[in-house]
């Protein structure tokens, strides 16, 4: 995960929008504030998100 990607993620999250395991709506929410790279991270590397959700940490 870059920093740009983790940096959109804690954005996401910064919304209070939407429970972050809500991976369809956290991709919605990314591509309507125009985070594209994040739509296709989530696609890609969803273990890799969710061990960010829950433990903080960018490398599983």
């Amino acid at each position: 995960m870059n920093k740009k990607i983790k940096e959109q993620i804690l954005t996401i999250r910064a919304t209070g929008k939407t429970n972050m395991f809500d991976v369809p709506m956290v991709q919605y929410l990314a591509n309507e504030m125009h985070f594209y790279e994040l739509v296709n991270y989530l696609e890609e590397h969803r273990k890799e998100y969710t061990h960010f959700i829950l433990t903080g940490e960018t490398e599983v």
